[in-house]
């Protein structure tokens, strides 16, 4: 005990004392954090990247109303589903068919007489349910062994044989519609529609823009191609009404006719931010501080096949970056053009102000000789993605420790006026 008091440590019946609380380590929580660091929750995303809709449709009541389109309900089922379905269909009819030419059998007697003398059946060698059931096979699907035939005495099984030719031919009609719809849809099409990892901003011609890369990855082009955008995030109205998921358009060149491409090589697609555009007022500080959703969706028709192709894309507020652009990927060979798929989705930093748009503008309009110096450094420094696997932590620190390049000063001149 005085051993412990010498050396300065607090007695261990004190120890005990204390209250539970006092005696453990504090361990910082999620709510501490949060107080003393904010840190940016990561949005929900509504579209993923491979395009796929992060939608789920729940409470439905009316479920009715997928009877009402039954060929569009078969054909949006999964695989496993639809081989089912397709065995279920052809395996019900061949036994229903099968149960009537069993039926009128046994009614008429050939169950009985059918070894007899002189006896007519209706089919000739049925004489079970097995039999009948394969005679059902024979007819709906035309095979025609030749050993069980029905004869001209049996006016019932003629209508059946009717009956059952027809029906079979609706069957056949829409199963092999659904899965040929099903195998021919152009959904795998779109795989090799590439969209860049980053959406970047940056100043193109003295305007701030918004800018992402698609590329085509086969030699067949898509015919017709067009592309839009659609800006997701929750808005409330002056009223105070609450709207989740808003989406509000976002002009990529629908005007000017830009929107429509010839997708060859790759395409850098440029969203000019102005005033009509819902990034017009917000800086880079503003940016980062958003909740938002970039959706861009590529539409086109498949030169093989003529069906019409959609592949969609999604950009978080994190996946939008502030002062890069992407490095070039096409180069001249001899006698041919060469597009270099490794550097699709690299980017460089290039020097960029962290005003907004609206204040660029302004600025630009009130200096006159703002708009003939070079709002960029003539010295790039290129890189590939700083949040690829690829760049290492070492190449960050080295980045950044490298002093701050100088420049025309017009990029700094607008963030300093006031």
């Amino acid at each position: 005990m005085d051993h412990d008091m010498e050396i300065g440590v607090t007695p261990r019946e004190q120890v005990k004392k204390l209250p539970k609380h006092l005696r453990d380590p504090q361990i910082p929580t999620d709510r501490t954090h949060l107080i003393s660091d904010p840190v940016k929750k990561p949005r929900q995303r509504y579209v993923q990247k491979d395009g796929k809709c992060n939608v789920h449709h729940g409470n439905v009541q009316e479920t009715y109303r997928y009877l009402s389109d039954l060929f569009t309900t078969l054909v949006d089922l999964r695989w496993r589903l639809s081989f089912f379905i397709f065995t279920l269909v052809y395996v019900v009819n061949w036994l229903f068919f099968g149960f009537l030419w069993w039926l009128i059998a046994l009614i008429r007697g050939d169950l009985l007489h059918a070894d007899e003398e002189g006896w007519t059946p209706c089919v000739e060698n049925l004489n079970s349910f097995v039999s009948a059931f394969l005679f059902s096979i024979e007819t709906e699907t035309t095979i025609g062994y030749g050993y069980r035939v029905i004869t001209e005495k049996c006016p019932e099984g003629i209508i059946l044989l009717l009956v059952q030719a027809i029906l079979g031919s609706i069957v056949n009609a829409m199963m092999v519609g659904c899965m040929f719809v099903k195998i021919s849809q152009p959904k795998n099409r779109a795989e090799t529609l590439m969209f860049s990892h980053k959406a970047v901003i940056s100043v193109r011609d003295n305007k701030m823009c918004l800018m992402f890369r698609v590329g085509d990855l086969r030699n067949s082009h898509i015919v017709e191609a067009s592309i839009r955008a659609k800006l997701i995030r929750s808005q409330q109205t002056k009223e105070g009404e609450f709207i989740p998921l808003n989406q509000t358009d976002i002009n990529i060149g629908f005007d000017t006719g830009d929107d429509r491409l010839f997708l060859v090589s790759p395409l850098i697609i440029s969203h000019e931010i102005n005033e009509k555009s819902p990034f017009w007022e917000m800086s880079r500080a503003q940016i980062e501080k958003e909740e938002f959703e970039i959706v861009v969706i590529l539409e086109g028709m498949v030169e093989a096949t003529g069906m019409t192709c959609q592949a969609r894309s999604s950009y978080l507020d994190s996946e939008v970056l502030w002062g890069y652009r992407f490095t070039p990927v096409l180069s001249l060979e001899k006698g041919f053009y060469e597009v270099d798929y490794n550097n699709f989705h690299d980017i460089y930093e290039t020097n960029t102000p962290t005003c907004s748009a609206k204040e660029l503008s302004a600025r630009l309009k009130e200096s006159p000789l703002l708009p003939h110096l070079p709002l960029l450094s003539p010295d790039l420094r290129q890189h590939t993605d700083p949040f690829s696997p690829q760049t290492t932590q070492d190449e960050r620190d080295k980045d950044g420790d490298k002093p701050a390049e100088t420049n025309n000063g017009s990029a700094n001149r607008l963030e300093e006026n006031p």
